[in-house]
C-alpha cells in the first residue's frame, strides 16, 4: 500500500521536473518570470498543458525561446506577443475573449443550459409517464385482468 502511495506521488511531481536545470536562468528574478509567461502558454503536443509542465521537445524549445526573449530584454507582453504571433492564440491556455474565441467561450456554457433543458424535460415527461400509468380505467382493469388469466 504505501509502495502505490509513493508511486502516485511521484507520478504527481513529474510536471515539476519538466524544467531542466540547463534551461533556467542564474537571475531568480528572470526565472520567475519566465515561469510565469511558461506557465499561461499551451504545449502544442500535449494540448491541455502548459509548456512550463510538458516534457515534450517543442516544449523544451519554447522554453528556451521565452528566456532568450527575457535575456534579450523583451517586457512579459513582448514574449508573448511574438510567441503568439509565431504559433497563433492557439498557443495560450487562457486566449482573450474576442472575435473568433467567443465561440470557445460561450460554447461551454451554452452547452451546460442545453444540458440542464434536457435533463428537466426527460424528468418531467417520465414523471408524467408514470402518473398516467397508474390510473387505469374500470373497464382496462378488467381487461387487463382477463388478459393476465389467459
Amino acid at each position: 500500500m504505501r509502495r502505490l502511495a509513493l508511486a502516485l506521488f511521484l507520478l504527481a511531481a513529474l510536471p515539476a521536473f519538466a524544467v531542466q536545470p540547463d534551461e533556467m536562468l542564474d537571475d531568480p528574478a528572470l526565472e520567475a518570470r519566465a515561469r510565469d509567461i511558461s506557465g499561461g502558454l499551451r504545449c502544442l503536443v500535449c494540448r491541455n498543458e502548459s509548456i512550463d509542465e510538458s516534457n515534450a521537445e517543442l516544449a523544451r524549445d519554447l522554453r528556451l525561446l521565452v528566456r532568450e526573449r527575457i535575456m534579450e530584454g523583451d517586457s512579459d507582453a513582448e514574449v508573448v506577443a511574438y510567441i503568439v504571433d509565431r504559433y497563433g492564440e492557439y498557443v495560450l491556455l487562457n486566449p482573450p475573449a474576442r472575435g473568433s474565441t467567443w465561440i470557445l467561450w460561450l460554447a461551454g456554457p451554452a452547452l451546460a443550459l442545453v444540458g440542464a433543458g434536457v435533463a428537466v424535460a426527460f424528468i418531467r415527461r417520465r414523471a408524467q409517464a408514470g402518473e398516467t400509468a397508474d390510473d387505469l380505467s374500470a373497464a382496462e382493469a378488467a381487461r387487463l385482468e382477463e388478459l393476465m388469466r389467459d
